[in-house]
């Protein structure tokens, strides 16, 4: 039978702006990740996205690994050389998705830089009216990370999409049933904000989840401000940080969500580098647990009429 349990996935990101998501891929499909997110920084470098997509899936081969969303971050909003393959890498992954064997591509609206968030807008209802559009037509769904990218409500630089009241607006502008959110928890504990009542109140927009998390420095908070020099706040990959996502995870399901969580653990302070793997494979099974990774053989023995395992009733 098809394990339940697997309904959300476990993955992590794999860089492919240098043309070797194959290799990163290869080298790695068999730690036990059930998904992958190849993901472009600013530009594709002119890829042919078809082959990678082929090469991409040759690399995992007959392995239970999917990939359901890809990345492609940068600034789509402006002008400026590196602005402008980015909204082509946008189209171009958009286009090119089902090769992959993707249903969302994922990243930063962009934004008007050094200029108060509601002053994109415009561009943003143009830019993504029209990317929307595109999307739907290839049965692909485009979400939104919730990162501020060092920006805030005045200013700002990479993307509008990091605070809830943004996406009020953003929602507004673009009512698209495939325009949603790549959401996690990390971005919002960075802005002090509870995770659990934003799954609960916006979890039908989200189209996938990474994995990331935070610790809060509360003992910092109270001594120095959020805005002193001290640090308040780590990047962590997740069963490092603050989150319970047991519950996390729980919620996303009460929300009905399926789909990945893809690790994004180069953030970490302590795990990153030539540690990276180390805690990016901790986190990894640390969220099957907190999924409930072990479902499938307790299925198996409840089907098989193991007595300990029936209801009495």
């Amino acid at each position: 039978m098809s394990n339940p349990a697997k309904s959300i996935r476990i993955g992590t990101m794999i860089q492919a702006t240098e043309g070797k998501a194959p290799e990163n891929i290869a080298a790695i499909a068999d730690l036990g990740f059930e998904s992958f997110e190849p993901f472009f920084w600013q530009t594709t470098n002119g890829q042919d996205l078809a082959e990678l997509g082929k090469r991409s899936r040759d690399a995992i081969g007959d392995r239970d690994i999917t990939i359901s969303t890809l990345g492609m971050f940068g600034n789509p909003l402006e002008d400026q050389e590196m602005d402008r393959q980015t909204l082509q890498g946008w189209k171009d992954c958009i286009d090119n998705a089902h090769h992959f064997g993707a249903t969302c591509v994922a990243g930063f609206t962009g934004r008007i830089r050094n200029q108060k968030l509601t002053d994109s807008l415009p561009k943003y209802k143009q830019v993504w009216s029209e990317l929307a559009k595109r999307a739907a037509d290839k049965g692909v769904k485009i979400a939104f990370e919730n990162c501020a990218m060092d920006g805030n409500w005045q200013t700002g630089d990479w993307n509008i999409a990091h605070n809830p009241d943004a996406w009020e607006l953003m929602f507004n502008e673009t009512p698209d049933d495939n325009i949603g959110l790549e959401w996690e928890p990390c971005h919002q504990l960075v802005y002090l904000i509870d995770p659990l009542p934003q799954i609960r109140k916006w979890a039908h927009k989200f189209f996938h989840v990474h994995g990331k998390d935070a610790t809060v420095r509360w003992e910092v908070i109270r001594e120095h401000g959020v805005f002193g020099k001290e640090p308040f706040v780590f990047m962590r990959t997740p069963g490092f940080g603050d989150s319970n996502w047991t519950d996390v995870i729980s919620e996303l399901r009460l929300a009905g969500y399926q789909g990945s969580i893809d690790i994004e653990g180069w953030h970490d302070p302590v795990y990153r580098d030539a540690l990276e793997m180390t805690g990016q494979v901790r986190g990894l099974n640390y969220l099957k647990q907190c999924r409930g990774g072990d479902f499938v053989d307790a299925q198996a023995a409840y089907d098989g009429g193991d007595p300990s395992l029936k209801n009495p009733a």
